[in-house]
């Protein structure tokens, strides 16, 4: 028997369901561009704002769920959806501040707390993607707590004078494929940095501008925990691409996550969250490869991602090897053939796929300009 379809009992169903981030259905927001049938088959073909492929693909699997539910069954026809996000065409003088050249792409690692990985998943993302046949920066901007050389097993090493263009540059410590450049350079191990936020922005302005990075395809920063003097410098001296937040899955991290991410989308700052980081997601003992178990929670990470709307990126296990690896210098991304190798190559495909879709719809970051004592108030207290 032939399958009789009609176009607005399909409409009727798509008024069910919510564009994510958009607060109406997609018929009364006018994401519903087309709707055809062809027999069995139905084209429907959506715009929504939001560019992220996990909003797509929600917004996808949300259709095909809803129109075979409320149609017709799922073997009886098919369903093509198409869903598009409108690109943003970049505007003239688009990036104010002082760009990097030969940079395509920076990206800021941060965390609401510290404690929580952040240093130790940048490091195995730079790893990765510089076994991936990226170039690699990594900027470690945690001036009060620098961590990376010790990760790269640099911690002795200091940066050497390159003359660039008839200037003195510093050339970055190389290892792994990646290049680094830490305030641990030009400290001794049992000093401590106790410097209010000018000097340190001063500091962490010579690392980035005074050093010969070369082409990269990807820098990397390292930003220090919580949101402070040395993001909102960051943020007004670089046009950040894109930013990663690193959490457990505790509720206690993930509370201070969700201010990291608030951070970012300040309407003075606008940077584009790519995603959330589950780290010490679960423990597997040695003894035991197949046991997963949740010390901090389950999937914390997972559904704040869900909750604000943003690309969940991937799960790091709480595995001893990974604190070895970090503790000798040799990030645990570098050890072929094993499970944590795998997690953190599958979040590094993940976020260089969420930057792709980023820099298809959207136009280069600004570098922020706060210039009054409130703005900077507005941004330390969100």
């Amino acid at each position: 028997m032939a399958v009789s379809l009609d176009k607005q009992e399909i409409r009727k169903a798509l008024e069910g369901i919510t564009v994510p981030g958009e607060g109406e259905n997609m018929v009364a927001s006018g994401a519903v561009r087309n709707i055809q049938v062809f027999g069995d088959e139905v084209v429907v073909d959506i715009t929504i704002k939001n560019p992220s492929l996990q909003a797509r693909k929600k917004t996808e699997v949300s259709i095909l769920q809803t129109i075979h539910r409320e149609v017709y069954e799922k073997a009886k026809i098919k369903v093509n959806v198409t869903v598009d996000a409108p690109a943003k065409k970049p505007a003239g003088n688009t990036i104010r501040g002082k760009a990097i050249p030969g940079i395509d792409n920076i990206i800021a690692v941060a965390s609401g707390k510290g404690g929580v990985g952040k240093s130790t998943v940048t490091a195995n993302l730079a790893v990765t993607l510089a076994q991936m046949g990226f170039r690699v920066g990594l900027l470690d901007a945690d001036i009060y707590g620098p961590s990376i050389p010790i990760m790269f097993d640099v911690a002795g090493e200091k940066p050497l004078a390159v003359e660039v263009a008839g200037k003195s540059r510093m050339r970055p410590v190389e290892n792994y494929g990646v290049k680094v450049l830490s305030i641990g350079f030009f400290t001794e191990p049992d000093q401590a940095v106790i410097w209010r936020g000018p000097m340190a922005a001063k500091a962490l302005n010579q690392m980035i501008f005074d050093a010969h990075w070369g082409e990269l395809d990807f820098l990397l920063v390292d930003l220090p925990p919580g949101t402070g003097d040395i993001h909102l410098s960051i943020m007004q001296s670089l046009p950040i691409t894109g930013a990663v937040v690193v959490s457990t899955p505790q509720q206690i991290a993930l509370a201070d996550a969700r201010k990291g991410v608030a951070m970012f989308r300040q309407e003075a700052i606008r940077v584009p969250v790519l995603g959330l980081v589950e780290n010490m997601a679960y423990f597997t003992p040695a003894e035991l490869p197949d046991n997963q178990y949740y010390i901090f929670g389950r999937h914390g990470a997972r559904n704040l991602a869900e909750d604000l709307d943003i690309p969940f990126l991937g799960e790091i296990p709480l595995v001893q090897g990974i604190r070895e690896a970090s503790d000798v210098g040799r990030p645990a991304a570098l050890q072929e053939g094993t499970p944590t190798r795998e997690a953190f190559e599958e979040l590094t495909r993940r976020t260089v796929r969420e930057l792709v879709a980023r820099n298809e719809s959207l136009p280069p970051t600004r570098a922020i300009e706060i210039t009054t004592m409130a703005g900077c108030e507005a941004v330390k207290k969100s």
